[in-house]
């Protein structure tokens, strides 16, 4: 398969990873169209399916940073990637997943939501495997906090 062939393929789970980035159907199209017009210019790109996935990914995360220093990301609106009203629970996590830090959140969709390993999210982002983990980590604790309530997480030794 060539190359054009695999970054299409990509394009479904970039739009997925986009969406749960910025929570707006159309700031979500344009960072995967941005990363995308990156992919076209830059002849670098890696061979491999695996290391163009990361690459790909990885011009996406820059393409969101950029984002976030220039204004900032917006809530959209209250429906799933096919425009039918999210339940209460769906609400409740993605308040929680806009709760993260850009950071935790990255990570965590990327590990949970595209299934990368951590060494391909260190890649992806430019980070310590290390910190991917700690990230990660931190992300789950604050997304257990938020879904089940501080109350419910106190541990009885």
């Amino acid at each position: 398969m060539d190359r054009p062939q695999l970054v299409t393929r990509l394009i479904p789970r970039l739009r997925r990873y986009a969406r749960a980035l910025v929570a707006d159907r159309q700031a979500a199209d344009d960072l995967v169209q941005q990363a995308l017009a990156s992919a076209a210019r830059l002849a670098q790109a890696p061979v491999d399916e695996a290391g163009l996935r990361t690459w790909v990914f990885s011009l996406m995360h820059h393409a969101y940073v950029s984002k976030l220093r220039s204004q900032h990301a917006a809530l959209g609106p209250d429906a799933d990637a096919e425009g039918a009203p999210l339940t209460p629970a769906q609400k409740d996590f993605e308040q929680a997943i806009a709760a993260l830090s850009p950071e935790q959140r990255e990570v965590f969709l990327l590990v949970s939501l595209e299934d990368f390993s951590y060494e391909q999210v260190a890649s992806a982002l430019g980070i310590p495997t290390g910190t991917v983990m700690s990230r990660l980590s931190r992300a789950r604790e604050r997304l257990r906090s938020l879904l089940m309530g501080e109350a419910r997480l106190k541990r009885v030794k």
